[in-house]
């Protein structure tokens, strides 16, 4: 590791254009001359380190919740218009952004008073920011842990090279590196790359046991399985409430409202989870039949007349088999 030494006027950091980042040394030595000690700055900001549990909460739920009503609002409008859900995307972007600094400030412990808690806050934000708590905590520290020293550089960082560095490369690297520092690569492949790909598999983290590999594998489970249920709810939930073997299709004038509804639609009977999840749907025929009834009373017509349990009943088993009807 190398040891603290004043920056070499030769080793200034590279821009878009090589010599952009650089700056005026004798400038820079009377900032550092004028600047109160780092150590001494340390002990001040220090006194601020105590989270407030009440604001910590406050803060994640005027966060959360947003999100969830911006991401649902989206969601719901896509299927009547495209450009409102278009529009609700964008504060929804928003809140995920502020749902990510919550998850970093986790990762630093700095949220809430416990570790455990900031963890498990961290790791089921994770699910939501496209970025896996552990293996993200171990390299941000290691970034904070080595920010500034060019001997350490590479680990949560942009790829940086001196002036000297940049004019000792061939032709061919230098253009790549300029590639490489396009605002279209860093602001837009690079977020692509980060968190769609790089961050699905942690290679980088190797050598720091299975915790970073269980914690990026949680993550991808967590992401396939909302997605999961989203292509679901979207698609294959829609799709069997109405396709099953012995729906009920007929034309005018044998057609009836009533016997269309109790027949051409399921009740796909979900495990309990599921249920409550979407909303009791799967009772679909008694929706069909009466759609003024309140969804959370959907459960109480059929406990009272079970014999409506039994038509059009699809399981969850069952309904895969119904895949093939398309």
């Amino acid at each position: 590791r190398a040891k603290p030494h004043r920056r070499d006027p030769r080793q200034h950091s590279s821009g878009d254009h090589p010599m952009s980042a650089a700056i005026d040394y004798r400038d820079d030595i009377a900032a550092e001359e004028d600047t109160p000690d780092a150590k001494a700055w340390l002990k001040i900001v220090n006194a601020y380190r105590k989270p407030d549990i009440t604001r910590s909460s406050f803060e994640l739920g005027i966060t959360l919740v947003p999100f969830v009503l911006f991401w649902l609002g989206a969601w719901a409008s896509f299927e009547y218009a495209f450009w409102p859900g278009l529009v609700l995307v964008v504060p929804a972007a928003a809140f995920l952004l502020r749902l990510f600094i919550i998850q970093h400030d986790c990762g630093h412990g700095a949220f809430f008073a416990r570790r455990r808690v900031d963890d498990w806050t961290g790791r089921l934000l994770g699910v939501l920011t496209f970025t896996p708590y552990d293996y993200w905590r171990r390299a941000h520290a290691e970034h904070h842990a080595t920010a500034g020293n060019l001997e350490e550089r590479g680990v949560g960082d942009i790829t940086t090279l001196t002036v000297s560095e940049y004019r000792a490369l061939p032709r061919w690297k230098k253009l790549g590196y300029r590639l490489y520092r396009n605002p279209l690569v860093l602001f837009g492949i690079g977020p692509i790359w980060v968190f769609l790909l790089k961050q699905r598999l942690p290679f980088g983290m190797m050598k720091d046991g299975a915790l970073p590999w269980i914690s990026t594998m949680a993550t991808n489970a967590g992401m396939v399985a909302m997605a999961a249920l989203m292509i679901w709810l979207a698609g294959l939930d829609a799709f069997l409430i109405h396709q099953f073997e012995d729906t009920h299709w007929s034309n005018p004038p044998e057609w009836q409202f009533q016997h269309a509804a109790l027949h051409g639609a399921s009740h796909y009977d979900l495990p309990w989870g599921l249920r409550w999840l979407t909303g009791h749907i799967g009772v679909h025929h008694v929706h069909h039949l009466s759609s003024k009834i309140p969804f959370y009373r959907l459960p109480e017509v059929l406990r009272d007349h079970p014999e409506l349990k039994t038509i059009s009943r699809i399981t969850l088993k069952e309904s895969f088999a119904c895949v093939k009807l398309v």
